[in-house]
């Protein structure tokens, strides 16, 4: 980028962030000296949309919007990490903290909070958008990029997993009906929420696409008398669950299947999905509902539980390179790509964004407390990766910038439905494991 062009995007910056006042800090080098870095400071600001963050350079010059005072400091340890960010601030923020080459002195979470709320107000638009949209689209999920995209995330050992998640290694969206409630109780109460409301009697056939490390086939099988077959393609997890299941003498009641959502062929009177959907992509919903229509029941009952938005957008490019690769939060409207084309009736939609805010504090919590050992199994710039997750999660949660919907439906004729909702939110006297 020539010295043009940064006039240019100067201009850009002055316009539309002019009712914006900065605050510039002291420079050692002298007020003159960083000209150029200024504008740029100044464009990074207009472009995450002037959030209450004070931007340090490397030689210790500052600025900062003086309309707020500012939550924490950012510092940007050398020019080319400046430039980077840009040009592509919502790719490059994540790479050049997780490579040490931008540090945030404050609260992480309130940091990224701060530029959600932000950079909703400012939006890259025309050209420069289109750009933005190619270099960071999202890899595609056909079946074989879909075990490639799963074995990224999930097969990197459940010896690290097992640091920071709950003693059954839900990784999914725990559900707090007390606040006080431990992430073990939590994790519980989700699957028992999850369950009533599948209306699950002893006998049932249930078939759960994308199990994770097994918990909650295993609870249902254990406290409501199903039988399961849940499909997983992350061999670590269905290794383990394998292994639990066997353990807890539930092998003959749980089956867990290698098999993608497209190979699922056993009919079933529940279908349940709890965060496999942002693994599916648009283009395959279609093929999911085909999937569902072909296996449940006439008066069968299915729910998908999975991160979303308010509207059709991509997911950070950064979280989907390193972390969830292909991973795509849909909104409500496209859900019903699954179920109008099978006309399903919805029954019930939930939304436990706030849950899952908490959820994520408990594991950044534990994460944390648990950096040496993953740092000893990973190196220091793996542990700023992921804390850089679980912050930049748990901040995306509480802003609204995601949702968490579970969608409850069944087929069109099927009249034997809850005439209230009583029965998701009486608890259950006898069953001693769904208490808090």
């Amino acid at each position: 980028m020539n010295g043009h062009e940064f006039e240019s995007l100067e201009a850009s910056a002055a316009n539309r962030g002019r009712d914006v006042p900065l605050q510039y800090g002291s420079s050692r080098a002298g007020s003159n000296a960083h000209a150029p870095e200024k504008r740029w400071l100044r464009k990074v600001l207009d472009l995450i949309g002037f959030p209450p963050v004070c931007l340090v350079l490397w030689d210790g010059h500052e600025v900062a919007p003086s309309t707020a005072p500012p939550v924490a400091r950012m510092a940007v340890r050398d020019r080319d990490a400046l430039l980077r960010l840009i040009a592509n601030p919502d790719l490059q923020f994540g790479e050049m903290y997780s490579a040490g080459r931008i540090e945030v002195e404050g609260s992480l979470v309130e940091v990224v909070e701060a530029l959600y709320r932000a950079r909703s107000k400012s939006a890259p638009r025309g050209l420069r958008q289109a750009l933005l949209n190619w270099v960071n689209r999202p890899r595609p999920n056909s079946l074989l990029h879909a075990r490639q995209n799963i074995h990224h995330h999930y097969d990197i050992g459940n010896d690290f997993y097992r640091l920071w998640l709950d003693e059954q290694m839900v990784y999914t969206c725990a559900y707090f009906p007390d606040r006080a409630a431990t992430l073990e109780q939590a994790q519980i109460a989700k699957m028992d929420h999850v369950c009533r409301k599948l209306e699950l009697k002893p006998g049932d056939r249930v078939v759960e696409a994308g199990c994770g490390w097994g918990a909650l086939a295993l609870h249902m099988a254990r406290h409501y008398g199903v039988k399961v077959k849940a499909y997983n393609i992350a061999k670590e997890q269905l290794a383990y669950a394998r292994e639990r299941s066997r353990r807890e003498g539930l092998d003959t009641r749980v089956e867990y299947i290698e098999g993608d959502f497209r190979e699922i062929g056993a009919e079933c009177d529940a279908f349940v999905s709890v965060g496999m959907l942002e693994h599916v992509g648009v283009a395959h919903y279609h093929a999911l509902g085909a999937v569902i229509d072909r296996c449940l029941a006439t008066n069968g009952r299915g729910l998908i539980h999975s991160i979303g938005m308010n509207r059709p957008s991509r997911l950070n490019p950064w979280i989907e390179r390193h972390i969830f690769p292909g991973a795509y939060p849909p909104s409500l409207g496209e859900m019903m790509q699954i179920f109008e084309p099978a006309n399903f009736s919805i029954l019930d939609v939930e939304n436990l964004r706030l849950h899952y805010a908490k959820t994520l504090e408990h594991w950044l919590q534990r994460f944390e407390t648990a950096i040496p050992q993953v740092t000893d199994m990973f190196g220091e710039s793996f542990v700023r990766l992921w804390r850089l997750y679980l912050a930049g999660s748990l901040g995306a949660f509480t802003t609204g910038q995601l949702q968490l919907f579970q969608v409850v439906f069944a087929r069109a004729r099927d009249n034997d439905i809850p005439w209230t909702r009583d029965y998701l939110y009486a608890r259950d006297g006898d069953r001693d494991h769904g208490k808090l």
